[in-house]
């Protein structure tokens, strides 16, 4: 009776997790969907009109206007293009970058090996905000400046989790014997170990996405990002510090925009970590 009570409650578990995982992903897909669709905004959101501006909600402007009159709404949605186009692509150009040398310095070993454990050590010398932080500093404002800092920081996370579990399956008896049977480096790394990192690595990308985000929002709110006029939600907190007490919304709504875009982005990355965790399944 109690087995049956304790599997019964682990089947809704479950279905409650499955049914917030479909949400999650439903939802990410949607905002990935806009930011690829430009005329999804009701309004220009470069269009200044000062005889409008401070407005609260309306018809017409459905979230108000900022302090130059522009359309809040549409500029969220063109922040989300910004916000969320940039930092997929910084997730793209890190797993490029990181996957290949976490492959070759596991695999290849030697000297190699050496140089990318020093490479690593030198750049995990300080926090990831702190080095971006820096980096940005010293390259300047600018949208392509923000790409390259923050890629330098997130690639190393890849490169290592990759190696180790290319170290970790070379020790395995199939990879030996795939050796012995003179299987190419390639088909070897390709077919048997490359396999092996896909989940963690999707794991990772997945709770980074928000990470990255933060990280953009958070690098823009001190004026090392986009540049105005570019709709940036970062961007957009820091325009509307200075009338939050006259018009809240200038601040409350890209902020909203940043915490349900990560929030949602973390629920996805737990549910895929619970999936592709072998000790969590067993144990369920």
């Amino acid at each position: 009776m109690i087995k049956s009570v304790h599997a019964e409650n682990r089947q809704l578990t479950r279905t409650r997790l499955s049914n917030t995982w479909i949400v999650s992903l439903s939802i990410l897909l949607i905002l990935a969907a806009i930011t690829v669709v430009p005329f999804l905004a009701p309004q220009d959101p470069y269009r200044i009109q000062m005889g409008n501006r401070l407005q609260s909600i309306s018809a017409t402007h459905w979230l108000g206007t900022d302090h130059l009159g522009r359309d809040v709404l549409s500029r969220v949605i063109a922040g989300l293009r910004t916000t969320v186009g940039t930092s997929l692509l910084i997730l793209v150009v890190s797993l490029v970058v990181g996957v290949p040398l976490g492959l070759l310095s596991g695999f290849i070993g030697g000297w190699m090996d050496r140089v990318f454990k020093r490479v690593v050590d030198a750049f995990m010398t300080l926090p990831d905000y702190i080095f971006a932080i820096v980096l940005s500093g010293l390259l300047g404002p600018g949208l392509v400046n923000l790409i390259f800092a923050v890629t330098a920081v997130k690639w190393v996370g890849y490169a290592r989790l990759v190696r180790s579990t290319v170290l970790a399956e070379k020790q395995k008896d199939y990879i030996s014997l795939s050796i012995l049977a003179g299987t190419s480096s390639l088909r070897i790394v390709m077919r048997h170990i490359l396999p092996h990192a896909i989940g963690n690595v999707l794991v990772l990308a997945t709770l980074d996405i928000g990470k990255i985000i933060l990280m953009i929002a958070s690098l823009s709110f001190l004026g090392l990002g986009p540049q105005p006029p570019i709709p940036e939600w970062g961007t957009m907190l820091n325009e509307g510090r200075a009338y939050f007490q006259m018009a809240p919304h200038l601040m409350l709504v890209p902020g909203i925009a940043v915490v349900l875009t990560v929030l949602l982005a973390n629920v996805l990355g737990d549910k895929l970590r619970d999936r592709y965790d072998v000790k969590t399944r067993t144990e369920e």
